[in-house]
């Protein structure tokens, strides 16, 4: 039995603007096969009067051919119907349609139009057709259009952006985000696979939340196994998936690919002139728009140094599966039956381990704050970067939070498959990082140590007086 996982506001946004006064233009914008069809589809479940996806890269012909197929389906035409010449007919042929529906139903009608950025091609007409039918006759009807499109990037641009016919007529936008830890475990559980929380985390580190991908989930298989099956083996979902993945959201990506192939290789981020000079390009302008764009998606973040005057962002590849991909699967392409569970034992691994845990923590801030109870308490998230100079050593806090009660809390992620305990050397880091924090940013806040690890601390003399909580894996799917 079908069901919607998460996704609660989205879905009372969608159900709302049936029983609004007004029509409404929804757009749902979130990447590629994250479920923003099925959304709209159990939503509107035996509503939707009309229904239109895209092709990718098709021609304006064969948009208009799907057009018309889709047309016949639902007027339940018994002959053929003529293929419109332009999308201006088309709409006036969906228009004619909707006319005749209003007369027999008393909801709102509802028109599907799934990704859109493949429906208005170059020159297709399709954007400036759809403006007019929206303006001239479906926004004053009792009706409710919802466009959908993977490329945020697009949407953005193209629609929530237009300075033509679209100009402010999205009635209600929303952006789809991939499942949370909490949601993801809701979703496998309802499939009945029941993984512990850690082989949940390690799986999650590897493909992300993205449900299309955690379909391939076999519950007898352990983590390694289900990673080494879904991202090595010959049939697996994600072997080849990054070389369709960018190509499908963007044009002209392959200043999408560079920037991601850069990130992938800087544990802490990289500012915006450190990209730049590390890319062969020179366009320095089309870089800009292109973080931008891979921001839209999903695949970059953003953060602020907490004690930069200028608030210099520094932009993570924050996408686990695009990660994954570059740091293990595109360079061990192998018929090996258990390539990953021999990846898993290497440095390799725990280096990747310890990024794609942080990327995870930073993506459950809400959660975080929840175990250290103040959820309801106003505080702003940075991190804090000193570089290194001659014998001086550099040290970054990956994480803090900045708190309205004048407490200011360091966090220190790690990934251990068992609870860690600190050592001598282990404190003495820590309370070193706290003073040259203290000193370089002159902070009159309280300022102490939070431990984020899998699976907590083990309290002994050298964690007292240092750490002033422990929280575990459990927190991040609360």
């Amino acid at each position: 039995m079908k069901k919607l996982i998460g996704r609660r506001d989205e879905a009372k946004i969608l159900m709302d603007a049936l029983v609004s006064s007004e029509a409404e233009l929804i757009s749902v914008i979130g990447r590629r096969r994250v479920g923003k069809t099925f959304l709209v589809r159990m939503a509107y479940e035996g509503k939707i009067d009309y229904e239109l996806l895209g092709i990718q890269k098709g021609t304006r012909n064969s948009q208009l051919k799907n057009f018309t197929d889709q047309l016949e389906i639902f007027t339940k035409s018994e002959l053929p119907l003529k293929k419109p010449a332009d999308w201006q007919e088309a709409f006036k042929m969906l228009r004619n349609y909707l006319i005749s529906k209003l007369e027999s139903k008393k909801e709102k009608l509802v028109i599907f139009l799934d990704e859109v950025p493949w429906l208005a091609g170059q020159k297709s007409g399709f954007l400036e057709a759809f403006g007019y039918f929206w303006n001239s006759w479906a926004s004053q009807q009792n009706i409710v259009v919802v466009i959908c499109g993977s490329s945020a990037s697009w949407m953005v641009r193209k629609v929530l952006r237009d300075k033509g016919g679209l100009h402010n007529r999205v009635t209600k936008r929303m952006r789809l985000q991939p499942f949370t830890l909490p949601e993801t475990e809701e979703y496998l559980q309802h499939q009945g696979i029941l993984l512990d929380r850690y082989h949940i985390l390690l799986i999650y580190m590897a493909i992300g939340g993205i449900p299309h991908y955690l379909k391939e989930i076999v519950g007898h298989r352990s983590a390694i196994q289900n990673i080494n099956y879904i991202c090595f083996s010959e049939g697996g979902l994600l072997r080849d998936e990054f070389a369709s993945l960018y190509p499908a959201l963007f044009e002209h990506s392959d200043y999408h690919l560079a920037i991601i192939r850069v990130l992938a290789d800087r544990h802490y981020g990289m500012m915006r002139k450190e990209i730049v000079e590390s890319l062969p390009y020179n366009d320095s302008g089309r870089i800009t728009q292109v973080l931008e764009e891979l921001m839209e998606s999903g695949f970059v973040s953003e953060s602020t140094a907490f004690d930069k005057k200028k608030k210099e962002k520094i932009f993570r590849l924050s996408d686990e599966y695009s990660l994954f991909y570059l740091r293990f699967v595109e360079k061990n392409k192998s018929e090996e039956e258990d390539v990953w569970n021999k990846l898993s034992q290497t440095q390799a691994f725990k280096t990747w381990s310890g990024y794609a845990f942080e990327n995870i923590c930073l993506k459950h801030l809400p959660q975080i704050k929840n175990a250290l109870g103040i959820s309801g308490m106003y505080s702003s998230a940075s991190s804090f970067v000193k570089i290194g100079k001659g014998e001086e050593k550099g040290m970054q806090v990956d994480l803090l939070i900045d708190r309205n009660d004048h407490v200011i809390n360091l966090i220190e992620i790690k990934f251990y498959n068992t609870a860690i305990s600190l050592d001598k050397s282990d404190a003495d880091a820590l309370r070193e990082k706290l003073s040259v924090f203290q000193d370089r940013t002159g902070t009159k806040k309280m300022v102490n140590w939070v431990v984020l690890s899998t699976f907590g601390l083990k309290p002994n003399v050298h964690s007292q007086g240092i750490i002033t909580k422990s929280i575990d894996m459990n927190a991040l799917f609360g």
